[in-house]
């Protein structure tokens, strides 16, 4: 069984969130985000303030921070990052916004998050 977490709606975190299984995120949150192993999804209408770290992100909500993907970044159409994108595959679908950096490089493992600019 494939297990995952979903942060609702109404859902506000401030602080820090550390998991082993797929995170949803539909709410807010504040802060950082490490899954190890697994998925973090932005959904639309959510909102992220702070650096993420995952396997892979799928972002189709707004991301104030850095996001660093051992695999994969999928940015969907209407999402906005404000910030840096570094997985070693980096998708950009037409209708999103980003505005900060985007790099592409081998996956080494996931490497300390560097903070938000």
């Amino acid at each position: 069984m494939h297990e995952r977490a979903r942060l609702g709606s109404t859902v506000v975190i401030k602080g820090t969130l550390a998991a082993h299984e797929d995170v949803v995120i539909a709410g807010r949150l504040e802060g950082s985000i490490h899954v190890t192993g697994h998925l973090v999804v932005v959904e639309a209408g959510a909102r992220v303030v702070g650096d993420s770290a995952a396997t892979g992100i799928v972002v189709s909500g707004t991301v104030e921070g850095s996001l660093i993907a051992e695999e994969r970044i999928e940015i969907r159409d209407g999402a906005d990052l404000r910030g840096e994108a570094s997985a070693p595959r980096v998708v950009v679908a037409d209708g999103a916004v980003v505005n900060g950096r985007i790099e592409t490089e081998a996956s080494t493992g996931l490497r300390e998050l560097k903070a938000a600019s």
